[in-house]
């Protein structure tokens, strides 16, 4: 919506002079009507009087993550490779780290990532393999955040062996753990149910 000097006067009771004057600082830019007449946005008015916020600008995201405690400092030396690389690249960026299961669903770093690709303040996101960001659906999630136009950068295709073997066997331990809990607290209710029946 744009607005004349008048108008921004009746709404805002800003005066022609402090417009003028935030013209000068380079504050604000007002468009020309044809006749030279200024106009101004009313958006551009309301930033000014910390009436809406700005948005802050997409930035690229970090992110590091390990299965278990044991695996701290796996996890600081993952971030310091991830930050060095930022740093060549000259990029502004946010570090996002967790120590949770690749399988986890609730992963609170995961869901934060997640959340600030919706609200539109990610560019990028880096990872070091494929298995930080998930253990499993990977190619869904790069599909989620580049249909919201971020670039999903891997460092690295492949992990060092060892400590990728022994990651898999404890979120396969999970998984199973996480089943056989679902298994037995069904036949826990069935039980309950038929004694209760």
């Amino acid at each position: 919506m744009l607005l004349s000097m008048q108008k921004v006067k009746e709404i805002y009771s800003i005066s022609r002079r402090t417009l003028i004057n935030w013209e000068k600082e380079g504050l604000i830019t007002p468009l020309r009507t044809p006749k030279g007449r200024r106009r101004y946005r009313k958006e551009d008015i309301e930033k000014l009087l910390g009436m809406i916020e700005e948005k802050p600008k997409p930035t690229v995201v970090l992110y590091a993550r390990v299965s278990t405690k044991k695996q701290e400092e796996y996890l600081k030396n993952q971030i310091r490779r991830l930050e060095e690389c930022a740093n060549f690249q000259g990029w502004q960026y946010e570090v996002i780290s967790e120590i949770a299961s690749g399988v986890n669903e609730n992963r609170r770093g995961l869901l934060k990532l997640l959340n600030k690709i919706k609200r539109g303040e990610v560019e990028k996101v880096v990872i070091e393999y494929p298995d930080r960001l998930v253990r499993f659906g990977f190619e869904y999630l790069k599909f989620f955040m580049e249909s919201f136009g971020v670039e999903l950068i891997v460092l690295d295709g492949k992990e060092d062996e060892e400590d990728a073997n022994k990651e898999l066997a404890e979120d396969l331990i999970a998984i199973v753990t996480s089943f056989a809990a679902r298994i037995y607290g069904q036949r826990g209710s069935k039980k309950y149910d038929s004694n209760t029946g």
